[in-house]
């Protein structure tokens, strides 16, 4: 198989790119999605948030509490980039809704790199198996790209690229110009994924053999998937970058800058750090101006070790 392949952008370059997993899941317990009309706009937002930063849609799969895509990426910063664009425009989306403000304030949004052919296969087919998370069978899911894989049936439905700009914003949420892209609408009005999947690619992953495909769906340890690409991963930041990550967290929280915040705050930013970043004890004592010791202690009640 090919890890890296020359592929079309959406903005016309042509270009290597690397197969990346992105998953956005809440911290907490968040329902991302409520109705049937969240799911269609999710779809919809990974399609156009996907153009909107040049990276290029494998397959997905949305589910009532996370989504997970599989992107082809030019680099971890147009596929990181994509990830905070979705999360950015679905919580305006949801916002406005439900009139609810905050709620994905602590849904984490990161892409982990696919480095090698284990993890390419294992992810490609961790994606649709979600589908079980909402009590289906992939093949039964309408939520996912998972109908796009291996289908010889001919795709026909409504262009978007001929509607009109008050239907892009009515039907696909959005005031970006979509002339020339290639999606395509179902009669219902749903984002048809053989249209905006790069299905091709996954494909070739599985040799071209729909059998293998399917087999490593029902054989894929989604226990070991989850904690290799949504649980465990953490990109390491320098000291600088978690400051302003920590600075950013204070002012949201508690409207203070940091360096004034109580002992007993800023153990509790602490915990977020520890949880949704790749952090030492030792980065949290400096970034935090806490004793060692006082974070070593602050560790083990988090953790129980």
């Amino acid at each position: 198989m090919r890890r890296n392949v020359n592929l079309e952008l959406p903005d016309g370059r042509i270009c290597m790119v690397a197969p990346y997993h992105m998953s956005m899941k809440g911290l907490e317990s968040t329902v991302l999605c409520r109705d049937d009309e969240d799911y269609d706009v999710m779809v919809k937002y990974i399609a156009i948030c996907a153009r909107r930063k040049n990276v290029i849609v494998i397959i997905y799969a949305v589910v009532s509490n996370h989504a997970h895509v599989a992107v082809l990426s030019p680099g971890q910063e147009e596929a990181d980039d994509f990830g905070q664009e979705l999360k950015r425009v679905y919580s305006m989306w949801f916002t406005k809704k439900y009139k609810e403000k905050g709620v994905l304030k602590h849904v984490d949004a990161k892409a982990i790199p696919l480095e090698n052919d284990y993890h390419v296969r294992n992810a490609l087919a961790y994606i649709p198996r979600n589908a079980q998370d909402n009590g289906y069978a992939p093949h039964e899911y309408q939520w996912s790209g998972f109908g796009a894989m291996f289908s010889k049936a001919p795709v026909s439905g409504r262009q978007v690229s001929c509607m009109s700009t008050r239907e892009w914003e009515s039907i696909m949420h959005t005031g970006d110009n979509l002339k020339g892209v290639r999606w395509l609408l179902d009669e219902e009005g749903f984002l048809i994924p053989k249209s905006f999947c790069c299905y091709r690619y996954l494909e070739q992953v599985f040799n071209g053999d729909a059998s293998f495909f399917y087999k490593t769906i029902g054989t894929v340890n989604p226990a070991e998937m989850n904690e290799q690409l949504v649980e465990g991963p953490r990109r390491k930041l320098n000291d600088s970058d978690l400051f302003l990550i920590a600075s950013d967290t204070s002012r949201n929280w508690y409207s203070q800058e940091i360096s004034s915040l109580p002992e007993g705050k800023r153990y509790r930013i602490l915990s977020f750090l520890w949880r949704t970043r790749r952090t030492t004890l030792e980065q949290l004592a400096r970034v935090l101006s806490l004793p060692r010791e006082t974070v070593k202690s602050a560790l083990k009640a988090i953790t129980g070790r």
